[in-house]
């Protein structure tokens, strides 16, 4: 992306924000994004509808293409404009007259009983009630004409109950995103404006939206260090789908297109399922998210996959994830996971997903690399002697909305890894900048730095152990460090280029700051005393 289109894309931020934020007051904080997220959906389905349409026009114009229609009857034009094949062969939804964008936007402000004359091949009269049953109503109509979004759309906006006046400025600001730029698609633009909203709604959400949003940097580096460039890319607590977004950009960046993946995912929460699998669509991927949400340790989706990439970002340290139920489960093939902490259930039940010769990464609290109660130690020991564990990078503080638990990444591998018994050891604590005064954040800089390193480690060719930064620990180094993963421990310190310094001269500028001090000190004390005695007070 260049500096013209990011600084477009930043100053649409702000303004949408901006505008979006004051038709908050009458919402609750959680649902708020569902409701601006779904006229968004509405938006980018209708237009990309609207935009075939106006294609196929052009085509029935010409008498050189295969699709000339030969007639200048308007009826016959619009009845042939009507086709579904025709938005299909495109891979284009079918989005029927009541759910298009314009019939929102022109007849939000209506008042109660007024009727509007419906033409969808057929003509019928639709009874306005209330803008809130419009947009519902409108919801209700493309998911009926879609089978691939049945049960996805979030269609509650009669339930709100916003005020008409506030929704409708809504749908107005909605209808104001410039979706023309000289080098940016429509569906780029539109893909980006959801996404940004995602992120503005954890940080509005707190320790609530983390549920469902990933940092951007978080996810491209570990999109960076994986390169999902081929087949199946599973993560089975996707949330509103982070990675498969970043995963999206990798391909366009490297490869060019962007179906050379197959996407499956998992979520427990039915509102970031829908919100996900919405996210998906407005970026043009195909996707199985499994019959509906659900709970990956107890009703996994998608029992017989083989994924050739795996991440996640689950929450961490679990406790009620349904340990008790799960006691001989075939995923624990390293050890039966605590009941009271699903760290390594996550990553056992990713590495049973993963197919031979396939990568994942894993973002964890910092307690998984060193802890040894409730069989954890153990686990971690049978992964690190089967040799699955590749990369462990430890991040720093501050990078996330919903915790302040220090996290850690782990990258293993099924199969035989680039350096056998060996594992890399990265420590980023110290990277990255403050963005606000809460969060942390990576730059683009700071995530090739990291991605470099351990691309080059795997090569064997540029790589060099770095004091304080990362080195590579064979496994009998781990060992007699009980199984702890902890990079600090293995990586060390940065040299202390006073270390080349003799004794007497690291003294000597010691001694002469401490006679200094000593001076100010006398000449303060004597301050002091004078002051007092002219107070009637002596001090001897």
């Amino acid at each position: 992306m260049n500096d013209n289109e990011q600084k477009f894309l930043n100053e649409l931020d702000a303004k949408l924000w901006k505008a979006a934020d004051k038709l908050r007051s009458s919402v609750d904080p959680g649902e708020y994004k569902d409701v601006v997220l779904g006229l968004i959906f509405i938006k980018y389905v209708s237009d990309a509808f609207d935009a075939r349409r106006e294609e196929l026009k052009r085509l029935f114009a010409d008498p050189e293409n295969d699709y000339f229609l030969d007639s200048d009857d308007p009826e016959e034009i619009n009845a042939e404009l009507e086709i579904r094949d025709y938005y299909a062969a495109d891979n284009i939804f079918w989005v029927p007259a009541l759910g298009r964008w314009k019939m929102l936007q022109d007849n939000c402000r209506l008042t109660i009983g007024q009727q509007i004359e419906i033409k969808n091949g057929k003509t019928h009269i639709y009874e306005f009630k209330s803008t809130g049953r419009l947009i519902d109503d409108a919801l209700d109509a493309i998911e009926k004409e879609n089978p691939k979004l049945k049960g996805l759309l979030n269609k509650n906006y009669t339930r709100f109950q916003i005020d008409q006046e506030k929704l409708a400025g809504l749908i107005d600001l909605i209808s104001s995103i410039p979706f023309e730029h000289a080098t940016m698609k429509s569906k780029d633009i539109l893909g980006h404006v959801y996404e940004y909203f995602l992120g503005q709604f954890a940080l509005a959400e707190g320790k609530k939206g983390g549920q469902f949003y990933t940092p951007k940097a978080i996810v491209s580096l570990i999109v960076e260090i994986l390169e999902p460039d081929h087949g199946r890319v599973f993560d089975p607590a996707m949330g509103s789908g982070g990675f498969f977004v970043q995963s999206e950009r990798f391909l366009r960046e490297h490869v060019g297109r962007i179906d050379t993946i197959s996407i499956y995912g998992q979520e427990s929460n039915p509102t970031t399922w829908r919100l996900a699998a919405m996210n998906m669509v407005i970026r043009g991927f195909g996707f199985d998210f499994g019959k509906k949400n659900a709970d990956s340790f107890l009703d996994d989706q998608h029992p017989d996959l083989k994924a050739d990439f795996v991440m996640a970002n689950p929450p961490f340290n679990l406790k009620d994830w349904g340990g008790e139920q799960l006691q001989d489960d075939p995923r624990w093939v390293y050890g039966t996971p605590p009941a009271g902490n699903a760290n390594f259930a996550w990553m056992q039940h990713m590495l049973y997903h993963l197919a031979y010769g396939g990568k994942m990464g894993l973002l964890l609290a910092n307690g998984s690399m060193s802890s040894n109660t409730n069989n954890e130690g153990e686990i971690r020991k049978n992964l690190l002697e089967d040799d699955k564990v590749e990369t462990i990078i430890a991040l720093p503080g501050q990078l996330f909305t919903n915790t302040q638990i220090p996290a850690c990444i782990w990258f293993l591998r099924k199969g035989e890894k680039p350096r056998p018994g060996e594992v890399l050891f990265i420590d980023a604590r110290q990277m990255g900048y403050m963005k606000d005064r809460v969060l942390r954040d990576f730059s683009d800089e700071d995530i090739q730095k990291i991605a470099q390193t351990v691309h080059n480690w795997q090569k064997g060719g540029n790589y060099e152990d770095t004091a304080g930064f990362c080195r590579s620990a064979k496994l009998d180094e781990i060992q007699k460090n009980d199984y702890i993963l902890t990079p600090g421990r293995y990586v060390g310190t940065v040299r202390d280029e006073s270390d080349n310094l003799t004794f007497a001269e690291k003294m000597k500028p010691l001694v002469a700051e401490y006679n200094t001090q000593l001076k100010e000190a006398a000449i303060l004390d004597a301050k002091i005393k004078a002051n007092l005695l002219s107070l009637g007070f002596e001090v001897k």
